[in-house]
């Protein structure tokens, strides 16, 4: 059992230091003759370097920092660079050339006032460039919260209130980020099209299944129609508006649904070029995402003798917490009382959901997981002895707690009999954390300075398992 707590810890890992943005920005960006070039080939439309061109720098996320850290070992010291980088606490580093401000808490994914203090002093300096300076955006996970600047009359807090709500009410990063998108200057392309240098290059590591780059950060650099009917249905759905929680914000939506059509905003390709109206040239480059991770760990596992099976999240599936943890019980109980005696390693992307009841506990949705798979498997005992389950964010923050996410095998499983620990009741009440805690099956990294969503891993060592008294044939609920 350790052999496989070894090695899922190793598999994490390896997906976390894949992802890292300064090893990305080192492997996929480099300059050559005073032109910066991806995987080698010149940008489009080019980014020239040269005297007396401005070179800012700014943006968010919990990979920033590093990103920050990289752009400056890419670019060369001769050329100016300026520029200010959000982050969460804990993910602030000291740089000679880039200021990198804390704006948040660590653990609270949700905008401060410092964060749109912040947000304000970069669209300040995009909008005091000339046409022939030059700016870096970077875009990362987490962005959303850190990249702030409602529109006015919008308060602060109840933005905080409608995405809390929105979040504990099972609504998806889409849906998040359409209505933070409605009422924000800086969202939907807004970060764009402040900017009036000639130039700007929007630098990509990606927390959201399928890398829709107007999702990501909600798409600060990117020209989406960010509809106020469609903000307020949202609203509606999931009882915003009928709950009172942000009466502002509703009224704002209304206005804007009555008063007009929304303005086409400007067309742009698949790979996220456009032109602003000002004239600034805008193209994307995606350097990390949650497939780089998936890939990395299944690396690590075949390293260690596992037969492995990747799984890249599929965009259009919604799943949830419950589901997820059900469905990786049902498969690894199979798999461990089946004929075969390979080692198997199952490794998948995603970023389920969870709806939280009105009255809960503590916990994450990678906590949850790995909660549900414990309560799923306790109806089925014994926990095969050769069964490992882990859920794990990659950014190591699970929801407000102290975890990066859980993990459970057969020593998890007996220290909660041991216990008397009521698992079904923490899967219900959404308090996963603790009952993890006294079990030991957190898994707690602290901040990793990265973020590409989650990582399910399944590690079956048929050779561990342990006989049982009947074959288990149920299937998840």
């Amino acid at each position: 059992m350790a052999a496989l707590r070894d090695d899922a810890e190793a598999i994490w890992q390896a997906a976390i230091r894949a992802v890292q943005p300064e090893r990305l920005i080192a492997s996929r960006l480099r300059i050559d003759d005073g032109q910066l070039l991806c995987d080698g080939r010149p940008l489009d439309p080019p980014l020239l370097l040269g005297p007396g061109r401005r070179l800012v720098a700014v943006g968010g996320g919990k990979a920033a920092a590093g990103m920050a850290a990289g752009l400056e070992q890419l670019i060369p010291a001769g050329h100016a660079l300026e520029g200010l980088i959000g982050v969460p606490v804990g993910c602030g580093r000291a740089l000679p050339r880039l200021e990198v401000r804390e704006v948040r808490p660590a653990g609270r994914n949700e905008p401060t006032e410092a964060c749109v203090a912040a947000t304000k002093q970069m669209l300040a300096m995009l909008g005091q460039l000339a046409s022939d300076d030059l700016a870096l955006a970077l875009i990362t996970g987490g962005g959303s919260a850190i990249l702030t600047a409602p529109q006015p009359g919008i308060p602060l807090s109840e933005l905080v209130a409608t995405t809390r709500w929105l979040s504990e009410h099972g609504a998806d990063i889409s849906q998040l980020n359409r209505v933070r998108q409605a009422v924000s200057l800086v969202k939907a392309g807004g970060l764009a099209r402040s900017c009036r240098g000639g130039r700007l290059v929007v630098l990509v590591i990606s927390d959201v299944i399928g890398d829709p780059l107007a999702t990501i950060s909600s798409g600060p650099c990117m020209p989406v129609a960010a509809t106020a009917s469609e903000a307020l249905a949202i609203l509606e759905q999931f009882g915003v508006v009928a709950a009172g929680v942000a009466p502002a914000i509703a009224a704002h939506l209304k206005r804007a649904a009555a008063s007009h059509s929304p303005v086409p905003p400007a067309a742009a390709l698949p790979s996220g070029r456009w032109q602003t109206p000002a004239g600034c040239e805008v193209s994307h480059h995606l350097l990390g995402s949650n497939a780089t991770a998936v890939e990395a760990a299944a690396a690590e596992a075949a390293s260690r003798g596992y037969l492995v099976h990747r799984r890249h999240a599929d965009p259009a599936a919604r799943e949830t917490a419950n589901g997820v943890g059900q469905r990786l019980a049902a498969e690894g109980l199979a798999a461990a009382r089946g004929a075969s005696r390979q080692r198997i390693a199952i490794i998948e992307g995603g970023e389920a959901t969870v709806s939280l009841p009105e009255k809960h506990g503590l916990g994450g949705r990678n906590q949850q997981t790995v909660a549900a798979a414990l309560a799923w498997l306790q109806e089925r005992p014994p926990w095969p002895s050769g069964l490992l389950i882990a859920s794990v964010g990659t950014d190591g923050e699970d929801g407000p707690t102290s975890a990066a996410g859980g993990v459970a095998d057969a020593t998890v499983a007996q220290a909660i009999v041991d216990a008397g620990l009521r698992v079904s009741e923490a899967v219900r009440c959404c308090d996963a954390f603790p009952l993890l805690k006294d079990a030991g099956g957190l898994i707690q990294t602290g901040p990793t300075g990265t973020n590409v969503a989650d990582l399910h891993i399944l590690l079956i060592d048929p050779s561990q398992a342990n006989p049982t008294p009947q074959e288990s044939t149920a299937q998840p609920d």
